[in-house]
């Protein structure tokens, strides 16, 4: 029972349900931790997780497992089951208290009249076990449409892509390269107890064996290192950044990237940092300060430079567009239940469109660095291809990298076990009239 006098299970439900309707877990995990004690927050942390991640199999036992859905108002405990199923099946706690503890849970959502039902139905889950995994829904634990678009689209990786999803990403670290040095940090790591591996690509990039709180990193709060994951980390290493530059993050928040490309080159003439939520921005000027950096922010709608742009062209430009995340998921899971199959479209449309404004104010020689965290060929190559038919002054760049898949018009990284995540590249230049 919490010090807030609601119990865990209780909170986990709630969660769910918001997700359910719409919101994230970045968005509405937060305000839960109040509702909890400090010791439960990792707890209540790896239910929601945890759950969402197996939400596919766990509904669909629970489905079978009832008689006739739930009503509406009653949808509630509906999540409330698959949490304690998630517990059951995945966790190693022992049985009679996932089991106790969810009709108490049960009485404090108010629907005590549900009690028997949440009592005999994991019951009959304890005694009987998991029913064998009938189809794909079951074993791959995603939504259809996801399933089968990954299928068309990588008809020899989907089973891979898939899988690891349903993996735990890697802890992995950004060194501060006005800092120290890679091998320097690993060093210091090793001197904690804290065990940790260079990452293969990225050049300041360093994985940890286990994830560990930030607040037991050396110097974490001096600015020494920030948490970001490989494939992110490579933004800069295609930008081609150099002393008096000046660069455009479009779409910065929360500020990794804006921060990478700080740390990459100490003397920019200018960063500026565009993001059109008003709520992000102050988190990117967190990460700006506790790592000592300078930028510029603004809070516009980027594709809407009439907004914002002072019509002083950029030498070079990230743009990290707004896409389906399909190739986070590991790290967010609840972009199963989120994403819809009729999102991509429009997805689409917005990136093209950013494209085409941002290179409204790209300099004539300058490089823009196209990057999405998705899987999905229309919000990636095919929207490189795209706009190379109707700008006649782009020029695709093939990187020298070994990394990722050649598409012809990028490089597409899948996610990866125990490695990178799910990452799409490409780099446009604007020659020189």
């Amino acid at each position: 029972m919490s010090q807030q006098g609601q119990p865990l299970r209780a909170v986990a439900a709630r969660v769910l349900q918001s997700v359910e309707n719409g919101q994230s877990l970045s968005q509405c995990l937060p305000h839960a931790m109040g509702d909890v004690a400090d010791n439960e927050r990792p707890p209540l942390q790896a239910l929601c997780y945890g759950t969402c991640r197996w939400f596919h199999r766990l509904d669909g036992e629970l489905q079978a497992r009832l008689k006739k859905p739930l009503r509406k108002s009653d949808r509630v405990v509906h999540h409330l089951m698959l949490v304690a199923l998630f517990q059951l099946r995945f966790s190693q706690q022992a049985t009679y208290a996932i089991l106790n503890e969810t009709v108490e849970a049960c009485r404090a959502l108010d629907k005590p009249h549900l009690t028997g039902l949440v009592n005999g139905v994991l019951r009959a889950a304890e005694r009987e076990g998991e029913p064998p995994i009938a189809d794909e829904i079951g074993r791959f634990s995603h939504p259809p449409w996801m399933l089968e678009k990954l299928r068309h689209n990588w008809p020899h990786d989907w089973q891979a892509i898939l899988e690891a999803n349903n993996t735990q990403a890697p802890m992995t670290l950004r060194v501060n390269a006005l800092r120290f040095s890679r091998d320097d940090y690993l060093q210091l790591l090793s001197d904690a107890g804290i065990d940790a591996n260079a990452t293969l690509f990225a050049p300041h990039g360093i994985q940890l064996a286990a994830p560990v709180p930030v607040d037991l990193l050396p110097w974490f709060s001096e600015g020494a290192v920030s948490v970001q994951d490989e494939a992110a980390q490579l933004c800069t290493t295609l930008m081609d950044l150099a002393p008096g530059q000046r660069v455009l993050d479009a779409c910065a928040a929360p500020g990794g990237k804006t921060c990478a490309i700080l740390e990459s080159c100490g003397q920019l003439e200018e960063v500026v940092a565009i993001d059109e939520s008003a709520d992000r921005l102050p988190r990117v000027q967190e990460n700006l300060e506790r790592l000592d950096l300078v930028a510029t922010l603004k809070q516009a709608d980027a594709a809407d430079i009439d907004q914002w742009w002072d019509r002083k062209p950029f030498d070079r430009i990230l743009l990290d567009v707004p896409c389906s995340a399909t190739g986070v998921i590991r790290r967010h899971p609840d972009i199963k239940l989120l994403r819809r199959e009729s999102d991509i479209v429009p997805l689409a449309s917005i990136q093209l469109g950013l494209l085409e404004s941002m290179w409204q104010v790209l300099a004539p020689g300058g490089r823009l660095v196209y990057a999405t965290c998705s899987v999905f060929p229309q919000e990636n190559h095919r929207i490189i291809r795209r706009f190379l038919k109707q700008q006649d002054d782009a020029a695709l760049v093939e990187p020298d990298v070994l990394w990722g898949r050649d598409m012809e018009t990028g490089r597409q990284m899948l996610p990866v076990p125990e490695s990178h995540d799910g990452f799409f590249y490409a780099v446009l230049e604007k020659p020189e009239p």
